[in-house]
């Protein structure tokens, strides 16, 4: 008997207006948030490429760095 009254009450208190309103807003709250996430991540996505790309230019030009830079002639010419 008491196991049945539970599982009434149980029941009532799932399928009432105020729960089923909460468990709505909470699953249009997830479904905003992924939704979001996947936007700020799509932004972010490009610029690593741009960063990738500007990070091969130094090393070529690191490579013309390696010529003497003349700091031998000008202490020589004192």
């Amino acid at each position: 008997m008491f196991n049945q009254e539970l599982r009434r009450l149980l029941f009532q208190v799932i399928t009432s207006w105020q729960v089923l309103a909460v468990t709505v807003v909470l699953v249009l709250y997830v479904f905003l948030v992924n939704y979001v996430a996947r936007l700020y991540h799509r932004r972010r996505s490009p610029p690593r490429a741009k960063a990738s790309s500007e990070a091969q230019i130094p090393e070529s030009a690191a490579s013309h760095e390696s010529d003497e830079l003349g700091l031998e002639e000008e202490s020589s010419e004192d």
